[in-house]
């Protein structure tokens, strides 16, 4: 099945913690179905130092549920994403303004 949200999305969240900020995503794990949002859902890891990094407290950002993510529209409201035939392509269009979001 066709990906209702793909990398480089921008995205608002849901619900949860950071419920009404937006960002872009920046992967998708489409079998757990979960994507990361960058700068949102953060939590502190704990890393050992290595000859090349830094150890220590640094902030990351977790995967968030697909069902939490809702696509941003032109508008900069939530939409739903639908799919259409555009001649014989197969496109995602915004189900609140109707128009197609990657030509």
């Amino acid at each position: 099945m066709a990906a209702k949200l793909r990398k480089g999305d921008k995205v608002v969240v849901l619900t949860g913690k950071d419920k009404g900020k937006t960002g872009t995503i920046e992967s998708v794990a489409p079998k757990a179905g979960k994507a990361v949002v960058g700068g949102l859902n953060m939590a502190i890891r704990h890393t050992r130092q290595s000859q090349t990094a830094q150890g220590g407290r640094l902030p990351q950002a977790m995967p968030i549920d697909l069902s939490n993510l809702a696509l941003v529209d032109a508008n900069g409201k939530a939409t739903r994403v639908g799919f259409r035939m555009e001649g014989d392509k197969k496109v995602r269009f915004a189900k609140t303004t109707g128009d197609v979001i990657d030509a």
